[in-house]
C-alpha cells in the first residue's frame, strides 16, 4: 500500500506540466503519455482562448490523433520534443490546414504538405494544437482580423502585438508552452513583450525561412516564443537542427553594450521601457560582463526600412489569390510599395553601409541591450479597420527598436523585464548580436531570468 501510494505520488497530473522540457521528459520516462498532455492542453485552449483570441484554428481531434501516435514511435524516448504540445503561426504550412495568414483574401486551399519548420518539430515528437492568429500578410504590429482581435493576456485592452501575436497571447496566457513565430520587422521580439514571454529571432539561414514569396526579401526568419528560455533554446534547437543551441551553460564575461536611447528623433522612448534595458544591463553586470552605454549606428536605417516594408508588401501581393479582399490599409500599403519599387528605391547598398558601421560597432562589443518597445502596446481595437496612416503612425511610434536586426539578418531577443506600472503589461529588453551569436544571446538571456526570474503567465 505505502509503495503503491509512493508510485502514484511521483506520477505528475499532466495539466500541471506547463514547460516544454518538464513535459518532453515526463512523455519520454513514460510517466505521462503525449495523449494526456495534448488533452490538458487542449482543456486550457478551450477555457482560456475566449479571453486573449490567440487561436484562427485549434486542431483538436488532428492532435489528439497524433498524440496517441507518438506511442507507437520506437525512438520515443530520444525525441527532444517529446509530446510537447506547440503553437504554430498562421502563414506557414501544417498539412490539411488552410495557410489564411490573416486574411479572407487567400485560396482557402489546405495545404498538401508541411513546411520544413513544421516537419522538423513533428520528427522532434512536437504535436501542432493550434494555428495563430495574425494581423493580414503578417504587415502589422497589432494582431486583429475580422474575426477576433488579439489581446495581451496580462491586460486584455492592450493588443498582443504582431505580427506573431497570437503566439504570444498564447503561450503569455499559459495555454501552450512553447510556439512558432516568425519575424520580418519585429514580429516575434514585438509580441514577446507585449505578452510577457521570451522571443527569439535567429539570423539568416540558421533555420528555413521559406515565408511567402521570398521571406521579405531575406528580412523574415522563423523563431521561437516560450515562457523560458530553456525551452526557447530546446525549439530553436530543434528548429535550427543543432542540438548545441540547448546548451544554455554561463558564457565567458561578455563585452555588453547599453543603448537605450531612441532610433529616430521622431520617437520618445518611454522611461519604463528605457528602464528595462537599463535594468538588463545592471544584471548582466552583477554576473560578471562588462557593460558599457553606447549609441548603436541607426543612421540610414529608417529610410531603408520604410521602403522595403511597403516593397516587401507589393511583393508578397503578386501572390495573393483575391486580392479584392485585402483590407483597405493594406491595398494602400500595397499600392505605395509598387511605387517605391517601380522609382528604384530599394537598393542593396543602403543595406551594405548600414551593416559595415554596424560590424564596426561589433569589434568593441559583443551584444547591445535596448528596450525591446519604446512604449506599450496601442489599445487593442479593429486596427484592420481603421485608415493606413492611423496603422502606420501606431506601429512606428511603440516599436522602433526591433526592425534594424532584420534588415541586416542578425538575431535578436527580446527578454521580460517587469510590469509597465501604468498599463499593467509587460516591459523587456532586446539583446542584439552579429551573425553566429544565437548561443550567446540565449546563454546571456538565461542568466538574466536566473537573476530576476519573470512570472511566467498573465
Amino acid at each position: 500500500m505505502g509503495r503503491a501510494a509512493d508510485a502514484a505520488e511521483t506520477v505528475p497530473n499532466p495539466a500541471t506540466l506547463t514547460t516544454a522540457t518538464a513535459i518532453a521528459a515526463a512523455v519520454r520516462d513514460g510517466l505521462v503519455t503525449a495523449g494526456q498532455v495534448v488533452d490538458a492542453t487542449l482543456d486550457r485552449i478551450a477555457g482560456g482562448d475566449t479571453r486573449v483570441g490567440a487561436f484562427h484554428t485549434v486542431r483538436a481531434e488532428r492532435a489528439r490523433a497524433e498524440s496517441r501516435a507518438l506511442a507507437d514511435r520506437a525512438d520515443l524516448d530520444i525525441l527532444p520534443l517529446a509530446g510537447v504540445p506547440v503553437a504554430v503561426k498562421n502563414n506557414i504550412d501544417v498539412a490539411g490546414e488552410i495557410t489564411a495568414a490573416g486574411s479572407r483574401a487567400g485560396s482557402g486551399v489546405p495545404a498538401g504538405s508541411d513546411h520544413p519548420v513544421v516537419r522538423r518539430l513533428r520528427a522532434a515528437g512536437a504535436v501542432v494544437v493550434g494555428l495563430t492568429e495574425m494581423p493580414e500578410g503578417g504587415l502589422w504590429g497589432t494582431s486583429d482580423t475580422p474575426e477576433r482581435i488579439v489581446r495581451s493576456p496580462w491586460n486584455i485592452r492592450y493588443s498582443a502585438g504582431g505580427s506573431s501575436g497570437g503566439s504570444g497571447a498564447a503561450v503569455g496566457a499559459g495555454l501552450v508552452p512553447v510556439a512558432h513565430g516568425n519575424d520580418g520587422l519585429g514580429s516575434v521580439r514585438i509580441p514577446a513583450a507585449c505578452c510577457g514571454v521570451f522571443g527569439i529571432k535567429p539570423g539568416r539561414g540558421v533555420v528555413p525561412a521559406q515565408v511567402g514569396v521570398d521571406s521579405w526579401s531575406g528580412m523574415t526568419e522563423n523563431g521561437v516564443l516560450a515562457t523560458t528560455v530553456a525551452d526557447a533554446a530546446l525549439m530553436l534547437s530543434v528548429l535550427a537542427d543543432r542540438p548545441a543551441l540547448a546548451d544554455l551553460e554561463p558564457p565567458t564575461p561578455l563585452r555588453l553594450a547599453i543603448a537605450a536611447g531612441s532610433p529616430s528623433p521622431l520617437v520618445r522612448v518611454d522611461k519604463h521601457w528605457a528602464a528595462a534595458a537599463q535594468t538588463a544591463a545592471r544584471l548582466a553586470g552583477e554576473a560578471g560582463h562588462g557593460v558599457a552605454p553606447a549609441a548603436l549606428p541607426y543612421q540610414g536605417a529608417t529610410t531603408a526600412l520604410a521602403w522595403r516594408w511597403l516593397a516587401n508588401a507589393a511583393r508578397e501581393a503578386g501572390a495573393v489569390a483575391n486580392p479584392e479582399l485585402l483590407q483597405r490599409r493594406c491595398r494602400v500599403h500595397i499600392a505605395l510599395g509598387r511605387a517605391v519599387l517601380k522609382a528604384g528605391l530599394v537598393r542593396p547598398d543602403q543595406v551594405d553601409r548600414i551593416e559595415a558601421r554596424l560590424l564596426d560597432f561589433f569589434e568593441q562589443h559583443d551584444v547591445v541591450i535596448t528596450p525591446t518597445l519604446a512604449a506599450p502596446a496601442p489599445a487593442a481595437r479593429n486596427w484592420h479597420a481603421r485608415g493606413w496612416l492611423a496603422n502606420v503612425v501606431a506601429n512606428v511610434r511603440f516599436s522602433p527598436f526591433t526592425p534594424l536586426w532584420n534588415l541586416v539578418g542578425w538575431p535578436a531577443a527580446s527578454v521580460p523585464m517587469g510590469l509597465h506600472p501604468r498599463t499593467g503589461t509587460p516591459v523587456a529588453a532586446q539583446l542584439a548580436g552579429p551573425p553566429g551569436s544565437e548561443s550567446t544571446l540565449l546563454r546571456l538571456a538565461a542568466q538574466l531570468e536566473a537573476a530576476q526570474p519573470w512570472q511566467r503567465t498573465a
